[in-house]
């Protein structure tokens, strides 16, 4: 009889996916804390700068969802260091364009490639889906709440600290000498993931040749309580047929579509309408914004859970609401500097309020439905920066505190559709048990 070994154990678990999560996830701000850099080496317009600052985004969004459901087929290591790898090979395009071409070179004719650079590096970013699975199911229900606000409060904290770090490094070391510097980090960084992960008890037990009920069985006795529930793209597309699963998608939009968007954003907006420079605007952003919304999700949830997610969702979108247009119409540095401390709360307790609400009211499809509005909902950190630039555009300098209207826009209407979420609640049971049936 042949003896099944597991490697590793539960904290080991939870430790290589919130290293892999935190270096991944540093790419949202690839561009986003030195934009100006890029813009006045290239001479972008504010449209072009948008879409440069988002397109990590664009994959960190969009692979959210296949990513997370191949998890289930095959574990978490495997696709966690495909999208690494994926990352690296971004890095090593961008570095090698900034090398061989900045400052002179770096024209509008190479803005398809650092574009495209941009996109591949934000692939690290979907590793969050992915590592959330490998946290799940290494450790049992009642320590759920507890690991995975450890794993993605410290992996979302990497946005932060590398709009703290990136201006720090630019004034020391130069522009192409920071990107070659972020660029050892992420090698190395996937090589630990590499060496430190392990797949949860039940996949390990499949590799070594047991059939999928008796993995199962033996992964019990290791402590594994949660596993893969069959088809997951069946379940994507059972939320996809729920109206409410769009409602939250379009919640979502604006509260982490938002952060990200801001987290990008605003170092611009501070050097624009504040004559701050990229250090300090970057060390602002991150110090006002970036690293409290991040950690607003903690306290966010608990609130949702005392008072109701949608009460805690119409009260933070108002918040959101009523600081951006703080910023629209102000060019006072301490009133701009508390309307964005105000849009940080209102953010990131948005953010823990909407996913408090999806298994509660997408109960039939809860996994399909969080991969639609964690991924599609993210997807907002590619479509906001545009919008804004198209401010600047049409206003010049000014439009860079005038796009802020397009945060009091997107606020009003989610402010409408949590109210309307809320008043469908009655039918929520009736829909998930006809769905049993």
């Amino acid at each position: 009889m042949s003896v099944h070994r597991i490697r590793g154990n539960s904290r080991r678990g939870l430790v290589s996916a919130t290293l892999g999560f935190f270096v991944g996830f540093a790419g949202v701000v690839l561009y986003g804390p030195v934009a100006t850099e890029f813009e006045s080496a290239m001479g972008l317009s504010g449209l072009a700068l948008g879409l440069l600052v988002g397109a990590p985004q664009l994959t960190g969004s969009l692979l959210r969802i296949p990513f997370g459901a191949w998890v289930d087929e095959v574990g978490p290591r495997k696709p966690f260091l495909v999208l690494l790898t994926l990352s690296i090979a971004g890095m090593a395009g961008l570095s090698a364009l900034l090398v061989t071409a900045y400052p002179d070179g770096l024209t509008m004719e190479l803005y398809p490639l650092v574009f495209l650079c941009g996109a591949l590096s934000g692939c690290g970013i979907a590793t969050f889906s992915v590592g959330t699975t490998q946290t799940s199911y290494w450790y049992p229900k009642d320590r759920q709440g507890t690991v995975l606000a450890v794993y993605a409060g410290l992996g979302n904290s990497s946005p932060g600290l590398f709009t703290l770090l990136v201006p720090i490094a630019l004034s020391a070391l130069g522009l192409t000498t920071s990107y070659l510097v972020w660029f050892a980090f992420l090698v190395v960084g996937t090589v630990a993931y590499a060496a430190l992960a392990v797949d949860p008890p039940s996949f390990q037990l499949r590799e070594q040749g047991l059939d999928t009920g008796e993995a199962r069985q033996r992964a019990e006795a290791y402590g594994q309580e949660l596993f893969p529930g069959g088809d997951a793209f069946a379940s994507v597309r059972e939320a996809a047929a729920i109206p409410r699963t769009w409602g939250l998608v379009a919640l979502f939009f604006t509260s982490f579509g938002g952060f990200l968007a801001l987290t990008v954003w605003l170092p611009s907006y501070w050097t624009a309408i504040h004559g701050m420079g990229v250090q300090g605007a970057g060390a602002l952003t991150a110090i006002a914004f970036t690293l409290p919304a991040a950690i607003l999700r903690v306290p966010g949830g608990y609130l949702s859970d005392r008072i109701g997610g949608e009460v805690t969702a119409v009260g933070s979108f108002v918040v959101v609401g009523i600081a951006a247009l703080g910023l629209v119409v102000t060019r006072t540095y301490g009133t701009a500097l508390g309307a964005t401390v105000c849009l940080a709360v209102g953010i990131g307790v948005a953010n823990a309020a909407v996913f408090q609400l999806v298994p509660k009211y997408v109960p039939e499809a809860v996994g399909g439905a969080s991969g639609l509005v964690g991924g599609l909902g993210a997807f907002g950190g590619f479509v906001v920066p545009p919008l804004l630039g198209l401010f600047v555009d049409s206003f010049g300098e000014s439009g860079y505190a005038s796009g802020f209207v397009v945060f009091v826009a997107l606020a009003l209407v989610s402010v409408a559709l949590s109210e309307r979420l809320y008043r469908t609640r009655a039918s929520v049971g009736v829909d998930a048990a006809a769905a049993g049936e």
